[in-house]
């Protein structure tokens, strides 16, 4: 094991020396950079046009069966009165007119009939928009304040919830552990092959047979697992530190909510049971990929293996409403303490607050037999399958050479 710094250091060099490595890496805070930048700008533009159509001026003509429309308003909008509907439309239709209103004599019944030159998609609604505005204002008026918010939805409320004699705010407590879980499923996304092919290239390069004659088998794989780990950290920071300096900066620009970090609830056990069940699931399906790397003569049989773990990994998905309101159906049991399957819902179950404390202690001890079996089995199937260049390892060669070696 005294080379086990050497590959340690040479892998981690190796990998952060690729430009594939830090376009992957990059690329998510990019995206979420250009998402951002489009929000605002189109916020911008929106309120830029908005604000255009609120100064622009058009010719209205207005016939009012209702008797509900304000006299004064119409001349404050340079509207002109009509009393014959179809020569105002005909007039629209022409381009003399740039729109008509046509108010029934019960609008609760009839519609309100808007008659308007095309000014482009988006801008054809700003018609309905003053002929609806006209009849608010002329009747509101008539109603008290009060009920005149009611009716048109501007009425306030302040929830407070209690658990456990306590104020409990759901969104605020699941924000601390969540945040593992949304980590867990970008890393995963985004350097998942990378886990998977750190095994293949010097079997495809056929470099494998000249390291092994220098290094032992289980120093090189245990090297790689740990510069996979080290590497893991660093993307992870490299998504999280744009993000929170982008949110810093230009929170006001983009017209982002304002976060007080200072009311995020903090649960140390919560917290410390997602870190927990966060760096067991990655250890398992670090020893699990590399494991598939070790046992495939190249990275193309291995793609197909990579896809059914992602399978196992993101299925759960579909039964996140389960997860939410059935904690303790049978199902999500069984999808909590499959090792395969138990990452996302352990984290969501946590992050919402539905875990129990005996339900998270069982999935982290399984979670962390299976990830010390899968990191064992990563070893032995590299020892084994470093120098099968034409075909996949089978489990029978693998016990079969193990029990021989015994």
């Amino acid at each position: 094991m005294h080379n086990l710094g050497t590959v340690f250091q040479f892998e981690v060099r190796r990998t952060l020396k690729k430009k594939s490595f830090w376009i992957t890496a990059f690329s998510f805070p990019v995206i979420i950079g250009v998402v951002f930048a489009i929000i605002f700008f189109s916020n911008k533009t929106t309120s830029q046009a908005a604000e255009d159509t609120k100064n622009e001026k058009f010719s209205i003509a207005i016939t009012d069966k209702s008797g509900l429309i304000n006299k004064d308003l119409v001349k404050q909008f340079n509207a002109t009165e009509s009393t014959d509907k179809q020569a105002s439309i005909d007039q629209v239709t022409a381009g003399k007119l740039d729109a008509y209103f046509y108010y029934p004599q019960d609008v609760s019944k009839e519609r309100v009939e808007v008659y308007a030159k095309d000014v482009g998609l988006f801008d054809n609604g700003r018609y309905e928009g003053v002929a609806k505005m006209l009849l608010q204002q002329s009747v509101a008026p008539s109603v008290d304040p009060q009920t005149t918010s009611i009716l048109q939805g501007n009425v306030g409320f302040s929830s407070t919830t209690y658990k456990d004699g306590q104020p409990f705010d759901g969104f605020k407590e699941l924000i601390a552990p969540g945040i593992f879980l949304v980590l867990f499923y970008i890393l995963i996304t985004m350097f998942g092959n990378q886990m998977l092919t750190s095994t293949t290239e010097e079997k495809e390069n056929r470099v494998i047979e000249m390291i092994l004659t220098t290094i032992e088998a289980r120093t090189l794989i245990i090297g790689k697992i740990f510069s996979l780990i080290v590497l893991a950290v660093v993307q992870i920071l490299i998504i999280l530190v744009p993000i929170v300096v982008g949110y810093l900066l230009f929170r006001e620009q983009l017209s982002l909510p304002n976060f007080d970090l200072t009311s995020i609830p903090i649960d140390p056990l919560r917290i410390a049971i997602s870190a927990t069940i966060f760096v067991l699931s990655f250890l398992l399906f670090t020893g699990l990929l590399v494991a598939i790397g070790a046992a495939t003569p190249t990275a193309k049989e291995a793609g197909g293996y990579f896809g059914m773990v992602m399978v196992f990994i993101f299925g759960p998905l579909y039964a996140v409403t389960l997860f939410l309101s059935q904690p303790d159906s049978v199902l999500v049991k069984i999808l909590s303490f499959f090792p395969l399957t138990a990452p996302i819902p352990l984290m969501l179950r946590n992050a919402v607050g539905n875990l129990s404390h005996t339900d998270a202690l069982i999935a982290i001890v399984i979670l962390a037999i299976s990830a010390t079996v899968a990191l064992a089995v990563a070893v032995r199937m590299f020892r084994y399958g470093a120098l099968e260049y034409s075909r996949t390892l089978s489990w029978n060669t693998i016990f079969k050479k193990s029990a021989k070696k015994l």
